[in-house]
C-alpha cells in the first residue's frame, strides 16, 4: 500500500506500520520430561524469571531514595541462547539440571505489538496529505488499491482518520439540516399564522446559499462540519432579517388598513414601499455590522484560523446575496401576495411580530 499511494500527488508522506521488529525468547516447557525430575511448570518459570529476567530480593534505602537490589545470572551466561539452554534449575531432589532438560529455548522474530481492531490484527498506514479534499483522495487512492493491489484472503483495509470523522459528520449533518429547516418553517408560521408567508420568508435562505457557495468556491474551501456550520449560522441571520422587513411591511399596510379606506393596488404598493425604506437603513446596518466582523477572519493566519475561515466564508458571501433578496424581492413577493388576496376580497390587517 505504501508503494502504491505514494505515487498520488495529493499525498506528502506515507509511512507503512512495521509490525515485526520485535526479537522474543521463546521457553517451552516440556511437561512430560519436567514431570519426570518432579517439576511442575510454576519451577521452570520461575527459574526463567529469577535467573534470566531478574528479581528484586531487597531494597537499598538512602534517604529519601530507594534503589533496588536485583539478582539475575551475569550477562556472559544469558547473552545468546546456547549460553540460555545451560541455565540450571533446581529439582525436588537436590539436583541441578540445565534448563534444555525440561524446556525448548528458541528465538524468533515477531510483531513488535499486536494491535487489533473488533477482534482481528491491525496495521497501519499513516497517510499525510497536501489537500483538505480528503473524499477526493480516498476515491482516487481506493481506485488505485483496486487496480494494483491483490489482498490475500482473510486480509481488508478500510480508512480511518480525519476522513471517517468526516463521514460521520456527514451523516448527522444530514440529519440535522432537514431539522433546522422544519424548525424555522414552523417558527414563522407560528408567528405569521400563514404558509405563504412562512413560505417566502424561507427564500432567503437559498439566495444565502448562492452566495456563499459562491464565495465557498472562489476562496477553495471543501464541504467540511466548519463550512455546515456557517451555512446554519447564515440561514439564521437571513431568516431573522426578513422576519424584520415583513414587520415592516405588514405595520406600513396595517396603518392604511385602520384608516377604513376600501384599499387599491396603488396603496398595497405604496405600503410595500414605505415599509421596505423603514427596513433599508437597519437591514443595511446589520449587514454592514456582520461583514466588519467576519471579513477580517479571512485574512487571519494565527492559531484557529483554519477553521474560523470555513465557518466566516459562507455568512460573508451569504449576507450579500441574502440582502438583495430581503431588500428587494421580499417586498415584491409581499405586494403580490397582498394584491391576489385584494382581487379575492380576502384582504384584512395582520398582527405585527417583533
Amino acid at each position: 500500500m505504501q508503494q502504491i499511494l505514494s505515487a498520488i500527488p495529493e499525498a506528502r508522506s506515507i509511512f507503512a506500520e512495521r509490525v515485526s521488529q520485535g526479537f522474543y525468547l521463546n521457553i517451552e516447557v516440556m511437561r512430560a520430561e519436567a514431570a519426570r525430575y518432579g517439576l511442575t511448570i510454576a519451577d521452570v518459570q520461575q527459574a526463567v524469571t529469577s535467573g534470566i529476567g531478574g528479581e528484586m530480593v531487597a531494597e537499598n534505602v538512602e534517604g529519601r531514595e530507594r534503589y533496588p537490589v536485583n539478582v539475575r545470572y551475569n550477562r556472559d551466561f544469558r547473552d545468546n541462547v546456547e549460553e540460555l539452554r545451560r541455565v540450571l534449575i533446581g529439582t525436588p531432589a537436590g539436583a541441578q539440571i540445565p534448563i534444555s532438560e525440561v524446556a525448548k529455548v528458541s528465538f524468533s522474530r515477531g510483531p513488535s505489538m499486536i494491535r487489533d481492531e473488533d477482534g482481528a490484527l491491525t496495521g497501519y498506514v499513516y497517510i499525510d496529505l497536501n489537500t483538505k479534499d480528503y473524499g477526493s483522495f480516498v476515491a482516487h487512492a481506493s481506485n488505485l488499491l483496486k487496480q494494483k493491489l491483490s489482498l490475500r484472503p482473510g486480509f481488508t483495509y478500510k480508512w480511518s482518520g480525519e476522513y471517517e470523522f468526516e463521514l460521520r459528520a456527514k451523516e448527522r449533518l444530514q440529519l440535522i439540516l432537514p431539522i433546522v429547516f422544519f424548525v424555522i418553517f414552523l417558527l414563522l408560521y407560528m408567528v405569521f399564522h400563514s404558509v405563504t408567508e412562512a413560505a417566502v420568508l424561507i427564500f432567503p435562505t437559498i439566495y444565502a446559499l448562492t452566495g456563499g457557495l459562491i464565495l465557498q468556491k472562489l476562496l477553495g474551501y471543501n464541504f467540511s462540519v466548519a463550512v455546515w456550520v456557517g451555512y446554519i449560522a447564515l440561514f439564521g441571520i437571513a431568516v431573522e432579517t426578513g422576519v424584520v422587513m415583513v414587520v415592516y411591511l405588514h405595520e406600513a399596510l396595517n396603518r392604511r388598513l385602520a384608516t377604513g379606506v376600501p384599499l387599491k393596488h396603488e396603496d398595497i404598493e405604496a405600503a410595500v414601499i414605505e415599509g421596505a425604506v423603514h427596513r433599508l437603513r437597519p437591514k443595511l446596518m446589520t449587514v454592514c455590522v456582520v461583514l466588519a466582523s467576519l471579513v477580517p477572519i479571512l485574512w487571519e493566519t494565527g492559531v484557529g484560523a483554519d477553521v474560523m475561515k470555513p465557518i466566516a466564508a459562507p455568512i460573508v458571501g451569504g449576507m450579500i446575496t441574502s440582502t438583495i433578496h430581503v431588500l428587494i424581492l421580499v417586498p415584491v413577493f409581499f405586494a403580490v401576495m397582498k394584491e391576489r388576496a385584494l382581487s379575492r376580497g380576502g384582504l384584512r390587517g395582520s398582527t405585527s411580530a417583533g
